[in-house]
């Protein structure tokens, strides 16, 4: 029996991972895009960070990438796959991304960046790692990481529900649920962790045909780990309606098929007393109308007339062509 919280199912992972290592080097773009935004986000804070963690390390692209910052000093790789950790610079940490190993004695937490690169969307507790996250910050420490949105893969999860649907008689989990902007804005709140801001960015990657992309999610060692997922391969003939139905509905203007990837980056801190707070409600200095320059109704008067156009010969017309 699988307890409903485990949503990946995390050894079948690990394994995938393993297999995927000796050659993840040619299927990394999308862990390369993120390790130079990441870095790029650092590099751009007039602040120094002496230690930093990258949680779920992979093969260390966003090591390479922060360790090369002039306000970054040393940065420590944590990667629960041995084979991907092996590939990555010391000092290195073989740990789960859910189950931190760092000593904090609520005094002197360790870091002053935590910054993670396409990992924590594959965790089944993330409240959980957010919140050893923020114990493991220093105050005023940065919380910075890159998750898989709800957008991602969606053309394939359509195609392929809808053609297992058809020829089995019912569907299987095939694509990993992700969660969206607003909820992990609440996520971080709920760590504990302050200033949170969460931003989107959609990346679209062009096929010759949906096996292309199959073989690129081997290869990033990214194929379906749920643990609801049916535990027998999919049939040829449903593989092959999937891929019909992928070229009928998501061929780009240049003939090729288009995938989608939502990065969500999160940004986050570890609360300290220097750091900007709220106003207490009722202690503003001004009403809100009197800075727009407005004229303010009460909910019982009548709404200001409607303003007659600047030019009454000019007149804005809406319709259609036949």
């Amino acid at each position: 029996m699988t307890s409903p919280n485990q949503i990946f199912d995390r050894p079948l992972l690990n394994r995938r991972k393993a297999r995927a290592a000796a050659d993840i080097g040619q299927f990394d773009f999308l862990l390369k895009r993120v390790a130079e935004d990441l870095a790029l986000r650092v590099s751009a804070m007039i602040r120094d960070f002496p230690l930093a963690l990258n949680l779920g390390a992979w093969h260390g692209p966003l090591t390479h990438a922060l360790s090369q910052l002039k306000n970054v000093g040393t940065v420590i790789s944590a990667e629960t796959c041995l084979p991907l950790l092996t590939q990555c610079p010391p000092p290195r940490v073989l740990c789960d991304e859910e189950a931190l190993p760092f000593i904090n004695d609520g005094k002197r937490p360790p870091f002053d960046l935590i910054a993670s690169g396409l990992a924590l969307h594959l965790v089944n507790d993330l409240p959980g790692v957010l919140v050893q996250c923020r114990r493991a910050l220093k105050p005023d420490g940065l919380f910075l990481a890159a998750i898989l949105g709800g957008a991602t893969l969606f053309e394939l999860r359509d195609c392929l529900l809808q053609a297992e649907d058809e020829i089995e008689g019912g569907a299987s989990p095939r694509v990993a649920p992700f969660a969206d902007v607003r909820t992990l804005g609440g996520l971080l709140q709920r760590a504990g962790l302050a200033l949170p801001v969460t931003d989107t960015d959609l990346v679209t990657v062009t096929y010759k045909d949906m096996f292309a992309l199959l073989r690129d999610l081997r290869g990033m060692g990214a194929t379906n780990m749920l643990t609801g997922r049916r535990r027998r391969p999919l049939r040829r003939q449903t593989l092959f309606r999937a891929a019909e139905l992928y070229g009928e509905k998501y061929t780009g203007d240049n003939g090729r098929l288009v995938a989608s990837f939502e990065i969500i980056t999160m940004t986050a801190w570890a609360p300290h007393e220097s750091q900007q707070k709220p106003l207490r409600p009722g202690s503003a200095q001004m009403r809100l109308a009197d800075a727009l320059g407005a004229k303010e109704f009460s909910t019982g008067d009548q709404a200001a007339p409607a303003q007659p156009p600047a030019n009454p010969d000019k007149r804005s017309k809406t319709g259609s062509k036949t």
